[in-house]
């Protein structure tokens, strides 16, 4: 069953996310074993709710019966949160990690209720309703990860979930276009009311432009929480740092793409290539080396703090 669990989480980071998988890599065994575990059981769940496979291939009719399937997971994420044992891999890898590393039962609740947050349709009025969002589907990812990496520090694990919310934020910019096609809006009402956006018409290409400056914002405020997740990088083992370091490089050269292509950049989705995270794993080598002599601390102030 060994085997079996720790072979189904390597098949779906593999085919679910290339930019994790390449950041995986570079982890000791025991640190990447249980990263693809906790990766498979999210990555599970987010389908599961989503109606997609690994990311893709949305079902039409997604939405019928979402609650139903939140509820499934809850029930299942509560028996493998108290220790039982299951014949799912998936639950069988969240609830050996947990063991393992006596992961806080509130953080992969924390994570669910998130999804909630989707199901329910919430709206977002202003940007610390969408950090809030952000740290529940993300923010508290980068928790858990550290917590495999070994961290105990609170602070540490602040800039954790702080590189969480950039990789979100990240997201959501990139994800604009697509997210409101499926009825789904994470720009906050307050930023969208600068840029004079009342509603998102996802195929209306005249809006694009007051769009693609709202999502700027986003991605200006995600260097913030970049930058303090770098500080936070001297507190991890070195390879754990170069995984970080790789994954946080991956995640910005994305919203430099999305950036510099301006409005038309989302007309095909915005990613790196293979050649480009190659050059990007030796750059975070250098974050690493710069990381483990600098360790001046970056001041959180004016950051969401997570609960």
């Amino acid at each position: 069953m060994s085997d079996a669990v720790v072979a189904n989480s390597e098949s779906a980071i593999a085919q679910g996310s290339q930019s994790f998988a390449a950041a995986a890599r570079l982890f000791d065994r025991k640190t990447r074993d249980d990263a693809v575990m906790l990766y498979a059981w999210c990555r599970h769940c987010d389908d599961v709710v989503d109606g997609q496979t690994l990311g893709f291939a949305q079902e039409a009719d997604f939405r019928a019966g979402q609650l139903g399937r939140l509820d499934q997971l809850r029930a299942q994420t509560a028996a493998a949160l108290s220790g039982e044992h299951t014949e799912d891999p998936v639950f069988e890898a969240l609830r050996r990690v947990v063991e393992r590393h006596e992961l806080p039962a509130r953080h992969p609740q924390e994570l669910l209720a998130g999804f909630y947050m989707d199901v329910v349709d919430r709206r977002y009025e202003t940007i610390n309703e969408t950090l809030d969002y952000c740290y529940h589907v993300a923010g508290v990812v980068g928790v858990m990860m550290a917590i495999i990496m070994g961290v105990r520090d609170q602070r540490v694990l602040d800039r954790a979930s702080d590189l969480g919310l950039a990789f979100q934020l990240t997201n959501i910019a990139r994800d604009v276009i697509d997210d409101a096609r499926m009825g789904r809006v994470y720009l906050p009402a307050e930023i969208l009311a600068r840029h004079r956006v009342v509603e998102i018409r996802p195929d209306d290409r005249s809006q694009w432009p007051q769009l693609h400056a709202a999502a700027l914002e986003l991605l200006d405020l995600a260097e913030r929480y970049y930058a303090s997740a770098y500080a936070g990088m001297t507190a991890l083992p070195p390879r754990s740092a170069w995984a970080v370091g790789a994954a946080r490089r991956v995640y910005r050269a994305i919203g430099s793409k999305l950036r510099a292509g301006g409005p038309w950049a989302w007309n095909a989705r915005v990613s790196t290539t293979k050649a480009e995270k190659l050059a990007l794993l030796g750059l975070a080598l250098a974050d690493v080396g710069i990381t483990r002599f600098d360790r001046r601390d970056v001041l959180r102030t004016g950051l969401y703090q997570r609960p």
